[in-house]
């Protein structure tokens, strides 16, 4: 929601570089055992999928193997189908460099080697034709939020952090497409400056 008690319209909750960058961190294992290690490299996928491309929980848990990885290696753009968009309008996303070089982390540990490929998810539950449920990975980032910057973290706060810092590198409707909005006007509120911005429009002053 982006409505306040009174009505009016208010700027979406987003990181700052600095709160991302230690998310991130956090979410990657580097004391414990060899199956945290393996889930830290699972989580942190997770972010930067939704970090790099504004994909919602919902879509980014619907992604199969196959329509990420081809001939072993990840390609170059993620096609969201009808079939699992929330607008139910297909779109398609390019991976940034970013996120090619975690998938191909990623798929060290978590390529399904014991099963039907041809049905696995990316993102696998108890088996690879059983998907991860939002609500697992929204308790993982809220506790590991809470870790490493105070406040609880959410899927939804990453798609927000990846608009925000588009809408500042490109036009409003390239966002819109990316993010899949059906109307441009829930892609407005990123039009409009955050505290990062107004910090910046002062700090200009003495330059």
């Amino acid at each position: 929601m982006h409505i306040g008690e009174n009505g009016c319209q208010r700027h979406p909750k987003t990181l700052t570089v600095e709160e991302t960058h230690c998310f991130l961190d956090k979410l990657l294992v580097k004391e414990g055992t060899e199956k945290q290690f393996r889930r830290g490299i699972r989580n942190y996928t997770i972010a930067i999928l939704i970090l790099e491309t504004g994909l919602r929980i919902g879509e980014a848990l619907s992604l199969q193997w196959l329509s990420i990885f081809w001939d072993s290696r990840p390609v170059t753009s993620i096609v969201i189908t009808a079939e699992i968009a929330k607008t139910s309008v297909s779109r398609e996303i390019p991976i940034s460099s970013r996120l090619y070089d975690a998938l191909i982390e990623y798929k060290k540990y978590y390529e399904p080697l014991d099963c039907d490929i041809t049905y696995a998810y990316l993102f696998q539950g108890w088996d690879c034709r059983d998907k991860m449920t939002s609500r697992t990975v929204e308790r993982i980032f809220e506790r590991i939020g809470l870790k490493a910057i105070g406040k609880p973290v959410w899927p939804h706060l990453l798609r927000h952090t990846f608009a925000t810092r588009l809408m500042k590198l490109t036009d409003i409707r390239t966002v819109q497409v990316l993010l899949g909005h059906t109307h441009l006007s829930s892609t407005q509120i990123y039009t409009h400056p955050g505290l990062d911005d107004l910090k910046s429009a002062i700090e200009s002053l003495n330059n």
